[in-house]
């Protein structure tokens, strides 16, 4: 197979793409594919893909593009890193695939138009055991997550999706189902749901993903009397939903993503009681999210000496 080049990247099949990597349209109107977005959470479809010229753009964070311009947003990776991942990966035999071939036959708009089934459907648990996974293991590294501290919160997780057999880092809501991760996928399981991790204490941290959980974790090795409850939303659309939960407690530490709608939900409750909602990310204004904060060379060594703040 022909090595990717940005120009090769860029006549992959975006659709064809994200359908690999678990992310299929809620609608289709003529060639505009909309998704929920795969860059972030959120409960209506803003993601569209022209498949015609083959660009998408995200309404929620006013940004769009090529092939080349997704990887580097989904991944979090730069061009050359990108296209690396495509000459490496085990998928890239699919992709070869799905190449753009401008003379192809569109779907009957008809009958893209009928409901698609939720990736969640498609997904079936096979088997679930300890994180021992190399390849896991290599990708919790470059996020800056240890071993042991992954084993204590995740698990290892093999899943069918597709008629094809998966592999990924697990970790379970309080329904029984699991958010997966790993290189080249994003995913969930049915049913999905939040994650709560009840101590009996009267404060609670609360979490977009389950990276960011992990990276607390991380960051607060040494705090052995740290006593708090936390709460991983999994996603953004069960925040409204956890009020009431969030409500038991005495103080709510928010660590939410520093994007639209994370700060949308973090200001909402912060003018609701700004005594009770602590708003945590001043600590990594300038990045996405904890994760990525912790994933900067410079951050590890002040990492290690993190304190919420009183």
């Amino acid at each position: 197979m022909e090595k990717f080049t940005c120009k090769i990247a860029n006549q992959i099949d975006l659709v064809n793409y994200l359908e690999i990597l678990g992310h299929e349209p809620s609608k289709i109107k003529n060639q505009d594919h909309w998704y929920l977005s795969p860059l972030r959470n959120e409960n209506t479809p803003s993601f569209k893909v022209n498949q015609k010229l083959n660009l998408w753009y995200d309404h929620g964070l006013g940004k769009g593009g090529n092939v080349v311009d997704f990887g580097i947003e989904y991944f979090r990776c730069t061009v050359s890193e990108f296209l690396q991942l495509l000459n490496g990966s085990s998928i890239s035999s699919g992709i070869s695939l799905s190449l753009k071939n401008d003379n192809r036959q569109y779907p009957n708009p008809k009958i893209a138009d009928e409901k698609k089934g939720n990736l969640t459907d498609k997904i079936v648990i096979v088997d679930v055991h300890t994180l021992e996974n190399r390849v896991l293991m290599s990708y919790l590294d470059n996020r800056s997550i240890s071993q042991e501290i992954a084993r204590q919160h995740c698990k290892e997780v093999d899943f069918c999706l597709n008629n094809r057999k998966h592999t990924a880092i697990g970790f379970e809501n309080i329904s029984g189902g699991y958010e997966l991760r790993n290189e080249y996928f994003k995913g969930s399981s049915s049913p999905k749901d939040i994650t709560f991790i009840d101590t009996q204490a009267k404060s609670v941290v609360v979490f977009e993903g389950f990276f960011d959980y992990l990276s607390y974790k991380m960051m607060n090795q040494k705090s052995v009397n740290l006593q708090t409850n936390f709460l991983i939303l999994n996603s953004l659309s069960f925040f409204k939903k956890s009020l009431q939960l969030m409500e038991k407690h005495e103080r709510v530490d928010l660590y939410l993503d520093r994007d639209t709608g994370g700060i949308k939900c973090t200001n909402e409750v912060l003018q609701r009681d700004s005594i009770k909602y602590i708003d945590q990310s001043f600590l990594y204004d300038q990045k996405k999210d904890l994760n990525q904060w912790l994933n900067e060379p410079r951050q590890i060594k002040k990492s290690q000496n993190f304190r919420r703040s009183i």
